[in-house]
């Protein structure tokens, strides 16, 4: 018997998605990636390596973790960390030096309706998004469930029609932050069940049984997770490639309803009161905080 979700089930509408942790081989080649390719600051150094962003907004935490193995294509993980911009030029810019800086490294691009993406893979293997949202006026619902669809989105089209002068030359000062993060897991249904039906986010959208996105506040997707690759796929071994996901809440009664959902589901955490952290299903790491500031 599904019981109706009360505003104490679900994550609050204005959930932030924060910091993405990846756990690295080579520091020198992944931090020459992310300042020269996606034009990320380096604004903390500490033992556990390099936090890189915009304008002081942490994006992508690189930490050293020589001698760990990639994972394989089939494993559960990271399927991308998508990095949000204000405006196309702004994502014409960082198009723009990623494929420069290896056009190998270029996996695709789509016009989502709800948004403008291009898809690129980091030297390590990690997948990157960088996107554009439509004005939300502009998104369709059908109900609950917003239209989202994958169009071409011809990347020298949109560079001619958006890259300037003004935006490559301050491509570093131009704002940008973690939109979603999307992730590869072994079972779209336990993925429902986690992350909707215990975590408090709100399905979205579905795609045939393969993925499954979910937000909070009626965004297109916070998160996402599919079994392109990894149908079947069991819990995660120590590998390179995702080390944990930041999600940023505004009250610790966000992070205490959280705790209770989890507990009551059976799922071990560990609640200092500042922050709350958890594995889902797939042993991927899971730590909620307190929105900075």
């Amino acid at each position: 018997m599904t019981v109706p979700a009360s505003t104490r089930d679900l994550l609050p509408a204005d959930l932030q998605m924060g910091t993405v942790m990846l756990k690295v081989g080579s520091m020198k080649l992944m931090l020459d990636y992310y300042e020269r390719a996606l034009g990320l600051v380096p604004f903390a150094e500490t033992l556990g390596g390099v936090v890189l962003g915009r304008r002081g907004v942490p994006i992508v935490h690189l930490s050293p973790a020589a001698g760990l193995q990639i994972p394989s294509r089939g494993e559960a993980g990271l399927f991308h960390t998508a990095i949000l911009f204000d405006n196309r030029a702004d994502l014409a810019a960082t198009v723009a030096s990623a494929a420069q800086y290896n056009p190998s490294l270029y996996a695709g691009s789509a016009d989502h309706l709800v948004s403008e993406a291009f898809y690129f893979t980091d030297p390590e293997g990690n997948g990157v998004e960088l996107y554009f949202d439509k004005p939300r006026e502009t998104w369709t619902w059908n109900g609950d469930q917003v239209v989202m669809d994958s169009l071409p989105l011809p990347p020298q089209a949109f560079l001619n029609q958006n890259l300037t002068e003004a935006s490559v030359g301050g491509q570093r000062e131009a704002a940008a932050g973690v939109g979603h993060v999307h992730l590869q897991v072994g079972d779209v249904a336990a993925a429902h069940e986690f992350y909707v039906r215990t975590l408090g986010f709100e399905q979205t959208a579905g795609w045939h049984g393969q993925a499954l996105f979910v937000s909070a506040g009626r965004y297109h997707h916070h998160m996402a997770m599919n079994v392109w690759n990894s149908r079947g796929a069991g819990p995660r071994k120590d590998t390179l490639g995702l080390g944990e996901v930041l999600i940023r809440v505004p009250a610790q009664d966000d992070l205490g309803a959280a705790a209770d959902r989890l507990k009551v589901a059976g799922v071990a955490s560990r609640h200092t009161g500042a922050e709350l952290r958890f594995e889902d299903p797939w042993k991927n790491q899971i730590r909620m905080a307190l929105v900075e500031g």
